[in-house]
């Protein structure tokens, strides 16, 4: 899938990675009783911001990164039956890392 989005400044896309439908020991999650995800993968990344001499201050987050971010962060949007989450790398808490 080609993403149309292009980030502005030290915003990122991504993509939020679900919890499983199924317990462990086989209990059915409903929709209602999930968590909000807050680990997903980075599709798109911006340039960064600028600092007071108007250089890039590079992103420590690159596309393909796994993250974990804030739980009520960011921006839904839906493009082609998929959820998406705009954000800032501010609220990016750390990279999975393995």
């Amino acid at each position: 899938m080609a993403l149309n989005l292009k980030p502005l400044g030290s915003r990122l896309v991504v993509e939020p990675i679900e919890q499983e439908d199924v317990t462990a020991s086989g209990i059915v999650l409903p929709e209602t009783a999930k968590e909000k995800p807050q680990k997903g993968k980075v599709l798109s990344a911006g340039p960064g911001d600028r600092d007071d001499a108007g250089k890039r201050i590079p992103l420590d987050v690159k596309v393909g990164d796994t993250v974990l971010f804030a739980k009520y962060s960011g921006t839904e949007i839906k493009m082609d039956q998929k959820k998406m989450l705009i954000l800032k790398e501010s609220d990016v808490l750390a990279i999975v890392e393995g």
